[in-house]
């Protein structure tokens, strides 16, 4: 065995490795995106509270009902990419490994 091919098994390896964890990270972060009911109950319980503060006629509540549900909003969008992009990311680690390891000879 020589050793460059000791090299590229090694470097197989590890973006095998890295591949998976990364895919098992992405579609933690994506099951657990789907599955958090918190989210929705906080956004259930914020649009009450608009409504309230709609039929009250306080102005300062419903603004800050609307910045919060904005937030929410924003945060599941970032959650669901970072999780997307990891996903892309241990696909394209794959790929390499695969690559690295044809070049065992």
């Amino acid at each position: 065995m020589y050793p460059a091919n000791v090299f590229f098994q090694v470097m197989a390896i590890i973006l095998f490795i890295a591949g998976l964890i990364s895919l098992g990270l992405g579609v933690f972060i994506l099951v657990r995106q789907a599955v958090g009911n918190d989210l929705k109950v906080i956004a259930a319980q914020t649009a009450k509270m608009a409504q309230k503060g709609l039929a009250e006629d306080i102005s300062g509540l419903v603004g800050n009902a609307s910045a919060l549900l904005n937030a929410l909003n924003e945060m599941v969008r970032s959650a669901t990419g970072i999780g997307a992009f990891l996903v892309f990311i241990s696909l394209a680690l794959f790929v390499g490994a695969y690559f690295v390891a044809g070049q065992i000879h």
